[in-house]
């Protein structure tokens, strides 16, 4: 996938400038691709120029005028088209995996020590996208369209998470 599906995904969610994008991928979009604000920047103005952007400037008080990006026709067809597009499988790459396997041959200690890392930080990133589906949808059966589609992500999402902590969790105890 390149950038440019994801922004024209999330701009197709709703018009934004360069800066409220780069907010909702900290936020959303970015728990599965990630950009800098440089890339987000760059990418609009490619975008802009190919047609597949329009931009409309907006006057804001006490600060300079900002872009608001929408998605032109082309732009739609483009995203419909990749959308479309046979999505290839992808095999596990994890620089972690790796350490794991190969614990042996160092010093395993400090490889335990990186396993808790990561443990840490994807029970903290479980817990978030579990606050997040009973604060956005308590309701999960009454879902549909685009609704439906955020909250299914966001369950992709726990469903990796809870891997991840099972399987980490799983290593550390059968070395402790």
């Amino acid at each position: 996938m390149a950038l440019e599906h994801a922004l024209l995904v999330a701009l197709r969610e709703q018009p934004a400038s360069g800066l409220d994008l780069a907010r909702r991928f900290g936020r959303s979009i970015g728990f599965f691709w990630s950009a800098t604000h440089q890339q987000i920047y760059r990418v609009l103005a490619r975008m802009e120029a190919d047609g597949w952007l329009v931009a409309t400037e907006v006057a804001q008080t006490g600060k300079p005028d900002k872009k608001v990006y929408d998605v032109t026709p082309a732009g739609a067809d483009a995203l419909a088209a990749w959308l479309a597009e046979p999505t290839p499988t992808h095999a596990l790459r994890s620089d972690l995996a790796v350490k794991m396997r190969g614990a042996s041959f160092g010093d395993r200690e400090a490889v335990l020590d990186v396993v808790r890392a990561n443990l840490a930080d994807h029970q903290l990133r479980l817990e978030h996208y579990r606050s997040l589906m009973r604060r956005d949808y308590p309701r999960p059966a009454a879902l549909t369209g685009l609704d439906l589609d955020h909250y299914l992500v966001l369950r992709g999402g726990i469903l990796t998470e809870e891997t991840w902590v099972t399987w980490l969790t799983e290593y550390l105890e059968a070395h402790a």
